[in-house]
């Protein structure tokens, strides 16, 4: 095969694309705008589903490498009460890898193998029906041009402008992302609590979800119902307000370091005992700042589960972003998309799996094409996109039950999906 095929990205979409395409013989110029692999935190575990990751997995001849580092116990998932009370304990049987997990970064590792990437090519625009094909142009000034490109670069693609106009849009839906490192040696009693696999407390419109990853290392997310700018006022935006008891100053010291913030001369304690919280902002980037007021949103909770946030070693905010539900685009020649790039929706276990299929069935589409890649495109973008709405669409639905008015819409999801 001749053709010139390039892929925008180096996520699980973009290497299963290129490997697959290796694996049959076929040359693919990954574009990776990072200057190298470890450059930034892969993020954290992923569990692949049968039928989906590890079925792309397969077709990349990964397999049996996927199931010597992955983690089966991984898949186990108990649900707590805020008061601490173990609601549902589900734990795999022997032999189950329906889903098992693995970590970003060694997915990634084992989906680099042999694979040649050009780091530090960011790009910025794609112009597609040049005469010599489709048209990168790179940060740097230089361009290039492709008879394909693949756009795998995630919610915020610089590809999808070349053939869709749609955006994400904010799901009114924050999450805030914290870590503990060593928990089984440092923090025992939080170890036990999680378990093998997640552990997740539901309340009105909030959640919190830890969930471990390989090497003692657990991620934390706090999930809540928030605008995009909670952070600005604290007592308007999540009803953070001054009280008695171990957080009577919160409100007041947010306060005052807002004041701090905007005001040079301001005292960051001249504030505290007197009318405070009315308009507290917050500095994401102040970790014991942005710490107590997680604490004061889940006050109330039993002590254990707060401990995954005050043994958080940084916290990150990460508002939940989603393409439009059943996102299309009419077919054009040289330029497509896979994975969030063409269909970004709700975290619930599903975009990764389903972005590594589409790279798959993708690559495996061009390997099989005898000449013009224009129809093979176009046939396999109408078949993703139909399966993909009907996977945004689930998802949609599931994160409002589980960031819901109502925790026992969460508890019955997880019954729907995981019967005990």
């Amino acid at each position: 095969m001749s053709h010139r095929i390039a892929v925008v990205g180096s996520g699980p979409a973009g290497l299963t694309f290129a490997r697959v395409l290796h694996r049959h013989g076929h040359p693919v110029t990954i574009l990776e705008r990072d200057p190298a692999p470890d450059a930034r935190p892969p993020g954290g575990t992923l569990d692949l589903h049968e039928g989906m990751g590890q079925l792309a997995l397969d077709k990349a001849g990964l397999l049996a490498e996927f199931h010597a580092l992955s983690r089966p116990e991984g898949q186990a998932m108990r649900i707590l009460d805020a008061d601490g009370t173990v609601l549902r304990d589900w734990r795999p049987g022997p032999g189950d890898l329906a889903n098992p997990e693995i970590d970003r970064g060694q997915l990634r590792d084992l989906l680099l193998g042999p694979l040649d990437v050009r780091w530090g090519r960011g790009v910025t625009e794609v112009v597609p029906g040049t005469r010599d094909g489709a048209l990168v142009r790179f940060a740097d000034g230089r361009q290039e041009t492709f008879d394909l490109v693949v756009g795998a670069d995630g919610a915020w693609s610089r590809v999808r402008p070349a053939i869709s106009t749609a955006t994400p849009h904010y799901t009114g839906i924050t999450m805030v992302e914290s870590s503990l490192d060593d928990v089984d040696t440092r923090h025992p009693d939080l170890a036990r609590l999680i378990g093998d696999g997640s552990m997740a407390v539901y309340g009105v419109n909030r959640a919190l979800v830890a969930q471990r990853n390989s090497g003692g290392h657990v991620k934390v997310y706090a999930r809540f119902r928030a605008p995009l700018d909670w952070h600005t006022n604290l007592e308007r935006h999540l009803g953070l307000t001054r009280r008695e008891g171990p957080t009577a100053d919160l409100a007041a010291d947010l306060t005052a370091d807002a004041n701090a913030a905007t005001d040079p001369g301001a005292d960051a304690g001249t504030n505290r005992g007197g009318n405070a919280g009315t308009n507290a902002g917050l500095d994401l980037a102040d970790v014991e700042a942005v710490r107590s007021s997680l604490l004061a949103l889940f006050d109330g909770w039993a002590a254990p589960v707060l401990d995954l946030l005050r043994h958080g070693t940084a916290f990150d905010r990460r508002p939940l972003y989603v393409l439009p539900v059943g996102h299309t685009w009419a077919h054009v020649p040289g330029v497509t998309l896979l994975g969030d790039a063409a269909h970004l929706m709700s975290p619930l276990g599903v975009g990764a799996n389903l972005a590594m299929l589409e790279g798959a069935e993708l690559a495996e589409s061009v390997a099989a094409a005898p000449g013009d890649l224009d129809e093979v495109v176009r046939a396999f973008e109408e078949r993703m996109c139909v399966r993909a709405g009907q996977w945004a669409k689930m998802t949609a639905a599931g994160l409002e039950r589980l960031v819901s008015p109502d925790p026992s819409e969460a508890i019955a999801l997880f019954d729907e999906v995981q019967p005990s």
